[in-house]
C-alpha cells in the first residue's frame, strides 16, 4: 500500500488552492515571487497587493491543492528581505461575512437617519 497516495489523504476543510500571504517586502516583484512559491508546484496565479491597503500581500493559486498545502507549511515564517512571511488559506466565507456585516451596518446607518433615531 502506497502511504503516500494523495487520493487517500483527508485535508482540513480549511486547505485549497489559494493562499494569502502577509508581511511581504514592498519591493517584492511578482516574478519573485513564482521563484520562491513555484518551488513547491506549478501556479495558475499570483496577485501582488499594490494599493496602499494591500502592499505586502498577495494571492498565490496553485493548481493542485496538495502543492498549496506544502507551500503553506513550509513558507510559514519564510525570511524574505528581513521580513518573516505569514502564509494562511483564503477563506472566502470570511472576507464574504465581514462585507455582510459592513453591508448590514450602512443599512441601519441610513435607516437611523430616515427615522430621526439617535445612538
Amino acid at each position: 500500500m502506497n502511504v503516500n497516495n494523495k487520493s487517500s489523504t483527508r485535508l482540513p476543510p480549511e486547505v485549497n488552492r489559494v493562499l494569502f500571504v502577509r508581511n511581504l517586502p514592498f519591493k517584492i516583484t511578482t516574478e519573485e515571487m513564482y521563484e520562491v512559491f513555484g518551488k513547491y508546484g506549478p501556479i495558475r496565479q499570483i496577485r501582488v497587493g499594490n494599493a496602499t491597503d494591500t502592499r505586502g500581500t498577495a494571492f498565490v493559486v496553485y493548481e493542485d491543492i496538495y502543492d498549496a498545502k506544502n507551500a503553506c507549511e513550509h513558507l510559514q515564517g519564510f525570511n524574505i528581505l528581513g521580513r518573516y512571511l505569514i502564509v494562511l488559506y483564503y477563506q472566502q466565507n470570511k472576507v464574504t461575512k465581514k462585507m455582510n456585516i459592513q453591508k448590514k451596518e450602512e443599512e441601519i446607518k441610513e435607516m437611523k437617519a430616515r427615522y430621526g433615531v439617535d445612538d
